[in-house]
């Protein structure tokens, strides 16, 4: 009988990691999210920076293939490591954060392969503008937290856009790329 009774937590938690994800909300964990960009220096070297804290919410349905993404980004906390340059990003000709300190991704439309999603279509607000925007999951996976005891779904998530759509024009006329490529990885708590 003690046994049986140490061996049911176990075994909960085992079933519970094998059962399909059922609809809910997922909060966004900061503590596994963040979010980065890539751009081209020239052709010659590629800048990267990392924005500030990630926070955000995910209704999700593996099950009916159903869901929608809305997260918003700290720009106001974005760093290179080179002060100099986060400063300039940090100004009008960027990403202007004293009027604009927030970025923020809405999805409603998720794409599956089987039960994995690999891609979320929505709309990216940066700058004041709006602009559609697909995400690209490069992996995706579902799990049963083992110290939260909560499921926990994410993957890496990118797509590549066209900077001057949302005004950010700054240096195309003298040779600096338009292209920036955008990384979201994202971990999900089941609330």
């Amino acid at each position: 009988m003690r046994f049986l009774t140490s061996a049911l937590p176990t075994l909960a938690i085992s079933l519970a990691a094998m059962a399909p994800a059922m609809a809910g909300t997922y909060s966004v964990d900061p503590t596994h999210t963040n979010a980065t960009f890539e751009a081209s220096h020239y052709g010659t070297s590629t800048n990267r920076g990392r924005f500030g804290k990630v926070e955000g919410t995910v209704q999700f349905d593996r099950q009916a293939r159903t869901g929608s993404v809305n997260v918003n980004i700290d720009v106001t906390g974005l760093t290179t490591g080179t002060t100099a340059f986060d400063k300039h990003l940090h100004s009008p000709d960027f990403f202007n954060v004293a009027v604009h300190p927030v970025a923020k991704f809405s999805g409603d439309r998720l794409s599956f392969n089987g039960d994995k999603v690999v891609e979320v279509s929505g709309v990216l607000t940066m700058l004041g503008k709006t602009n559609p925007v697909t995400l690209k999951a490069n992996q995706f996976n579902c799990y049963t937290n083992s110290m939260l005891k909560r499921e926990v779904c994410g993957g890496d998530f990118e797509a590549t856009i066209d900077r001057t759509q949302w005004g950010m024009d700054f240096g195309v006329s003298f040779g600096i790329p338009k292209s920036v490529r955008i990384v979201i990885q994202v971990e999900a708590i089941a609330q």
